[in-house]
């Protein structure tokens, strides 16, 4: 092979390597980019995963953001109300300590979305804290509500996040401490008794 040949083959083969300039489709009114935005056209608001539930308030969705990556986090070992991803949660509750872990988790989501529970954001240990403080403030929805993505659920001891609402009403959720794990769960449109909602955002 000439010298020659051997530096065409060198240049074509760069030109192949540069990276290419990624084409985006640019919304032609501030409605449309709006839309985009908030993931009401059909195309992916940025950061949402493709295909999953829209609504809610920003707030809702960021924290939805958040826990869907969290969804089969267990205790180790199973029964222990701990795990060092647990003990992360735990950080986001002023004053808590190792034991029953839901609202630690919605607690901590509620942090990583920017809205934190409570007056001076030290998030709740105890589910009736947390529906308290959203009853005081003008969070809480009433039993019966309609929820929206990323409301709390609340239940007489345990709370957890509504991942999405079927037209039928039946009612999706992600839940801390749910079978010593964050799991998913399925309800009927009253929430399984759910006393209420917590609306954040």
């Amino acid at each position: 092979m000439s010298l020659d040949t051997a530096l065409a083959r060198i240049a074509s083969l760069q030109t192949m390597l540069q990276p290419q300039p990624v084409q985006q489709a640019v919304p032609q009114t501030a409605t449309q980019f709006s839309s985009m935005l908030q993931g009401t056209t059909g195309t992916p608001a940025m950061g949402m995963v493709p295909g999953a539930p829209t609504g809610g308030t920003p707030a809702g969705q960021a924290i939805l953001n958040a826990i869907r990556p969290e969804v089969g986090v267990a205790e180790q070992p199973p029964g222990s109300n701990d795990s060092p991803r647990i003990a992360q949660y735990r950080q986001a509750t002023a004053g808590s300590g190792v034991g029953p872990w839901c609202a630690y988790f919605v607690s901590w989501a509620a942090r990583q979305a920017g809205v934190p529970l409570g007056d001076s954001g030290q998030g709740f240990g105890r589910v009736d804290d947390v529906f308290a403080w959203a009853q005081k403030t003008g969070k809480a929805l009433p039993a019966g509500s309609t929820p929206s993505p990323g409301d709390l659920i609340v239940w007489d001891e345990h709370i957890g996040v509504v991942e999405s609402v079927d037209p039928d009403g039946t009612i999706h959720t992600i839940e801390g401490n749910s079978s010593d794990q964050v799991s998913q769960r399925t309800y009927g449109s009253d929430g399984g008794g759910a006393v209420g909602y917590v609306r954040l955002g």
